[in-house]
């Protein structure tokens, strides 16, 4: 499996290198982790609580931090056993592009090989898992960006004009929205 995508955080370059190094601040926003311990420099045991379709494990794992370019980018290098549901291994580079003194672009790539029950279920649900705990986690860690630096939230859309604004009117009253 391999995920490449990109994410928009609301603060400085320096805020978000720190956030992504704060092991509270993570272990609020990873989906399911109900614990990370350093057990060395860059290096972390992690207990995880996952479901990947009809498979839920808790998955005990170590994460060790890489190619540390602060505050520019870093590679997270990692595995886990869940027992019986199966076990993952794989890396993610990070790479931090300031865009403003107020926003910055987090890219990453993450591989990943997973094996056992996990991986009889299919890679589509696999993959699907994966997209689904990402966008969860930058859910949290974006929250928790703006509540740390006080960000104000992002403004919401503009209503929509013309033809689709009377639509989703329509449907507002049909429905009672």
């Amino acid at each position: 499996m391999e995920l490449t995508q990109q994410q928009s955080l609301p603060v400085g370059q320096a805020q978000a290198w720190e956030a992504l190094n704060d092991i509270t601040l993570l272990q609020a926003a990873i989906p399911g982790c109900e614990g990370i311990t350093p057990t060395g420099e860059h290096q972390y045991e992690v207990l995880v609580l996952a479901a990947v379709g009809p498979v839920k494990a808790k998955f005990k794992g170590k994460l060790q931090l890489e190619n540390l370019q602060p505050p520019n980018s870093y590679t997270i290098r990692f595995e886990g056993q869940g027992g019986p549901a199966g076990h993952g291994k794989g890396s993610a580079d990070i790479r931090l592009e300031a865009v403003s003194a107020r926003e910055t672009t987090l890219h990453y790539t993450a591989k990943a090989q997973v094996g056992g029950k996990i991986a009889q279920i299919g890679s589509r649900l696999v993959d699907m898992a994966a997209q689904k705990m990402a966008t969860e986690f930058f859910e949290k860690f974006n929250t928790a960006l703006q509540e740390r630096y006080q960000v104000a939230p992002a403004p919401a859309p503009a209503a929509p004009q013309g033809f689709f604004a009377r639509l989703v009117a329509f449907f507002k009253r049909l429905f009672g929205g």
